[in-house]
């Protein structure tokens, strides 16, 4: 793993616009991607698998904003969640379709965690990756179809987070009694 903690901590602004190519790259089940940011989501750490799978380099990455790996047809929703959630203090699971440098998407399904300094601040956050089961991807590429749908029919970003939340929340509560517990549903034992 390459340790980039004397790397400059601020985010640069060096996202360039990137066209989905619908090429769906995977990676090996007995690797996890990891990567560390700072309390602001901006990358001071990503290892190997990381770099293989998202086709950047350790400099491209290390100081951007994590959504830099944003895929376009992810919904807005999700990531308000899972902000919220640590924002909470709490642990976050989440499937994710990342884009990589090159166009490729990769699916992911990610465990997010504070991590904790002096006097228990959150100074940053963990995540693990993991490849996730095509099942999973197949439950949940309708749902996240339907939220980016409802984003796009509003003006600017916020109401569509809020429009799309709203959504995700009445969907979810149609087969679960929470978040956690729907993901827990999809979840399948070679993941775990």
């Amino acid at each position: 793993m390459l340790d980039t903690q004397a790397a400059p901590h601020r985010a640069r602004n060096t996202r360039r616009s990137i066209t989905p190519t619908g090429e769906e790259r995977t990676w090996s089940r007995d690797e996890l991607i990891v990567s560390k940011t700072d309390a602001r989501g901006v990358i001071t750490y990503a290892n190997d698998v990381f770099l293989e799978v998202s086709r950047y380099s350790l400099p491209e990455l290390v100081g951007q904003p994590h959504n830099i790996i944003r895929h376009p047809e992810m919904p807005r929703a999700v990531f308000q969640l899972l902000w919220d959630t640590l924002a909470a203090r709490r642990e976050v699971f989440a499937y994710i379709n990342n884009l990589a440098s090159d166009g490729a998407n990769y699916w992911v399904l990610a465990h997010v965690t504070p991590s904790y300094g002096a006097g228990r601040s959150v100074v940053g956050y963990h995540s693990n990756r993991r490849v996730p089961a095509r099942a999973a991807i197949e439950r949940l590429t309708p749902l996240y179809a339907r939220l980016v749908a409802e984003e796009r029919k509003h003006p600017n970003a916020r109401a569509a987070v809020e429009a799309s939340s709203r959504l995700m929340a009445e969907l979810i509560a149609e087969q679960a009694p929470s978040y956690d517990d729907f993901i827990w549903s999809i979840i399948g034992a070679e993941e775990i």
